[in-house]
């Protein structure tokens, strides 16, 4: 029974030992489990002493004593001190801002490393073994930063390389005891590429609301304590609280004394303007405190003192910010029916001033971001100007395609421009909130194409309630310290990586393998899209016994798993596959249920009871997850996935209606048809190019066949047929006649307009046809054929362009794609034979 399928692994997982990440011992102030002479031990060689210079503000303060605590965690013992005297020959950690660490700053100088070596530099640090005892004394490790956040990166990258994942509170992923571990001597050094660097908590209902509210009391200072502290070990810095009925400022002030205190950037969603969140509108009604509608036309003197009041609150708290500008309509819709640029121009030539009178500086010296979501990239796109200071914020269609990037004739901005992505979104074609459904490539391809066309400046991405989007998160803010050092080879190994880091280097390789394959398969059709109508009965089946045989190495995994890493490796893996497989069984059995009957057969009433068992065991899995670690993420998995009749999701899950047939019904035997045709996916095409810098590159994790041929470099303008960047794939005329091409690629915008994405196909050495195509994404209704033709996209994941060939002689032939726009993606190709016209 399925009943017994978790039960197995949740109950008989046997005990074995994990290693531990591989410790290179040949690269600078590296953690080592053996020493030298010139080591510094952090475990096995006594307390080690974390010295805060008392000046130091509050943020440096509390990296250290996470750090204090994270040395704890892996065997060791640690304690703070206020100055290097106090070290007393022991194991020490020195660490503080440059330029207000008074003494570590002369010991830096003496060592030919002043301020100036970060001077200009955002969020950097810096790691260096200092001999500052006598010669018997072991050495000191200096941590300090061009400001605190580049301190805290600073603590926090050493805490991970020791062992402490960031993930350790939320996945409850254990940190390996050490007997010894020493650091190594040199020196190392590390800054971000893209300044600001976040997430957005949204859709928090029901799953991450009712979470907090039961293990917190509510999305306060408490909760967020915690939200921070993730953010930071993931190396971001910027955030967009949680938004559904909530305020951080007014539900708990102490949320905002607390991000000052932590070093924490904060902003506001991209109809919030100047710190207010949506619900305080509503509630300043009430209170008596604001009148009138969110019309700026006819209410401007009332929002604005509405916005003055938030930014002088804001100020008041000390925290440091981004301030969203701009106005859309009461909640998250358009403010017009009209493109209203005057209007519009004048809300945030008024809210500048607000912004300088409540800092009482100048405005161009307030952070400030103009997000360019859905029909206020219209007024973008129609000639409206912000001033040169104001980052642009573009954003993609909530599906994971950028729908604008900057001209790339276009002046530099002061301001720079940045990008609002999505993993998660309430909305049309379907809300998809419940599992992580995000491969990293695509990822990948989009964000890299961000940074090629100049968006660097901002990145934010949408997680719903964190959970379970814990590895596409932690991989976009990889990517968002980096850019450049995200090559697809670093691409292709990173799921790996990540694996060894939550569950060790034994398995590592397994579950990286078993993450990828788990992305390529729900990243497919979100599970919101599955039903028994969404794919062909063939292709049903198929799916289904891809999504068993990934349970079966999963569980197959699970069962090597020591005690201690159940409760990470139920959030991070086992539990997504389990409901995945359950959820495509589920409606696998739906319409088995509904071809039997139709046919009177007996089969009708057993697919019945499976469809039953499978609803029966999704609730069951959810009540699995919500007992992980003594019941800590209960509410998590709550999001329902049943029942969906619009793009919005039904209050509770439903299951789909069976039919059951009489005593009359006989066994009847239907076989699925299968679907015709070949599939190619991208990895079987040889590639050649005689331009001199482009050629297409296979990118892993992204597309249904796990990788897809992107042309890169990303960002070029585009080029033609005589270029001669081609990807050719084999195909085979098994009769002589007229064939059907399809080629299949990843749905993608004209990040520079409104004109087709073009690809040519030749096949032999015929013409070359131009193939395109137009994703029209604006508006939030299927209301016109382009815009149907985007929901399709963004449903299957795909693009399916069509030609057909001239008669081909049967046997083997050549079909080539050529580059010609960039930001197109090639999946697959597949062909068969044309259907003869009547």
């Amino acid at each position: 029974m399925q009943f017994t399928r978790y039960a197995l692994v949740a109950l008989a997982l046997s005990l074995v030992a994990l290693t531990s990440p591989a410790r290179a011992c040949d690269t600078p102030v590296a953690p080592c489990e053996r020493g030298a002479s010139s080591s510094l031990q952090i475990v096995g060689g006594g307390e080690v002493v974390v010295v805060v210079d008392p000046s130091e503000g509050a943020p440096v303060r509390r990296a250290a004593e996470a750090l204090v605590a994270d040395i704890e965690r892996i065997g060791g013992s640690a304690r703070l001190a206020d100055s290097i005297s106090a070290a007393e020959n022991q194991p020490t950690i020195w660490i503080g801002e440059a330029g207000t660490a008074g003494a570590l700053n002369d010991a830096l100088r003496a060592r030919g490393h002043g301020d100036t070596d970060f001077a200009g530099r955002w969020e950097a640090y810096r790691q260096i073994m200092l001999p500052l005892q006598r010669a018997e004394a072991p050495p000191v490790l200096a941590i300090s930063g061009s400001d605190p956040r580049g301190v805290i990166y600073g603590v926090y990258d050493l805490s991970e390389r020791m062992g402490v994942s960031p993930w350790h509170w939320w996945a409850d992923v254990p940190t390996v005891q050490r007997e010894n571990l020493f650091l190594t001597t040199g020196e190392r050094s590390d800054a971000p590429q893209v300044r600001y660097r976040g997430f957005f908590i949204n859709d928090e209902e029901p799953a991450f609301g009712n979470w907090a509210r039961e293990q917190f009391g509510g999305i306060n200072s408490a909760a967020y304590e915690r939200v921070f502290d993730l953010l930071l070990r993931l190396k971001g810095n910027y955030i967009w609280p949680a938004m559904w009925g909530k305020s951080i400022a007014e539900d708990d002030p102490a949320s905002l004394a607390l991000a000052a205190d932590m070093g924490v950037v904060l902003g506001t969603s991209h109809h919030e303007p100047l710190t207010r969140a949506h619900v305080e509108w509503e509630r300043a009604k009430e209170a008596g405190t604001a009148s009138g509608a969110w019309n700026y036309g006819d209410n401007g003197e009332v929002l604005r003192q509405f916005w003055r009041d938030g930014m002088e609150r804001f100020v008041a708290s000390g925290a440091d910010g981004v301030v969203t500008i701009g106005m859309r309509g009461d909640g998250d819709e358009a403010m017009s029916e009209d493109t209203a640029i005057p209007l519009l121009e004048q809300v945030v030539a008024d809210q500048r001033a607000i912004i300088a009178e409540a800092t009482g500086a100048p405005a161009e010296e307030t952070p400030q971001v103009w997000a360019l979501y859905k029909e206020v990239q219209d007024y973008y796109d129609q000639g409206m100007e912000v001033p040169d200071d104001v980052t642009l914020l573009f954003a993609d269609d909530n599906w994971g395609q950028i729908r604008r990037l900057p001209d790339p004739e276009a002046a530099p901005r002061k301001g720079g421009y940045g990008v609002y992505y999505h993993f998660d979104y309430v909305g049309v074609p379907r809300s998809y909130k419940w599992l992580d459904t995000i491969q990293n490539g695509k990822t990948w391809q989009q964000m890299d194409l961000a940074w090629q066309r100049g968006a660097r400046d901002l990145w934010i991405v949408n997680v719903g309630d964190i959970k379970p989007t814990e590895a596409p998160l932690d991989f976009f803010l990889d990517m968002a310290w980096n850019p450049p050092a995200m090559t697809p080879e670093a691409l292709g190994g990173w799921s790996e990586g990540w694996a060894r880091q939550q569950f060790g280097d034994e398995l590592g390789a397994e579950i990286g393998s078993i993450l990828e394959e788990y992305a390529r398969l729900a990243a497919r059709r979100k599970p919101e899209l599955v039903d028994a109508e969404a794919l062909p009965s063939a292709e049903m089946s198929v799916a289904v016994r891809e999504w068993q045989a990934l349970e079966q190495r999963t569980t197959s995994v699970a069962k090597g798993l020591p005690q201690s890493h159940r409760a990470a490796f139920g959030q991070l893996v086992l539990h997504r596959v389990l409901a995945m497989n359950n959820l495509y069984r589920l409606h696998d059995a739906v319409a088995r249920n509904r071809r039997q009957a139709a046919a009177n057969s007996t089969g009708a009433n057993a697919a019945a009871e499976d469809v039953e068992r499978a609803f029966a065991f999704d609730a069951m899995l959810t009540d699995i997850y919500h007992g992980i670690s003594g019941g800590k993420w209960n509410h998590m998995m709550s999001q329902t996935k049943f029942g969906y009749t619009s793009w919005d999701d039904p209050d509770t899950d439903i299951m789909p209606e069976v039919t059951r047939v009489g005593d009359d019904a006989r066994p009847v035997a239907i076989i699925p048809p299968p679907r015709l045709g070949k599939v190619v996916p991208a990895s079987e095409a040889a590639t050649r190019s005689d331009h001199q810098a482009l050629s297409w590159r296979l990118v892993p994790s992204l597309g249904r066949h796990g990788s897809a041929l992107v042309s890169l470099p990303q960002g070029v303008p585009p080029t033609s047929a005589t270029d001669a960047i081609v990807a050719e794939f084999a195909i085979e005329a098994v009769i002589a006649g007229a064939y059907r091409i399809e080629v299949a690629l990843s749905p993608t915008l004209n990040t520079l307009g409104s004109e087709p994405m073009r690809i040519g196909v030749q096949v032999d050495d015929g013409p070359v046809e131009i193939l395109t195509f137009d994703l029209e994404a604006t508006g939030t209704e299927q209301d016109t054929p382009e815009k149907r033709a985007w929901a399709q996209a963004v449903i299957d994941n795909l693009v399916r362009l069509e030609t057909v060939t001239s008669d081909l002689a049967r046997g083997k032939h050549r079909l080539k794609l050529y580059r010609i726009d960039d930001n197109v993606v090639i999946d697959h190709v597949r062909y068969e034979p044309a259907p003869i016209a009547n």
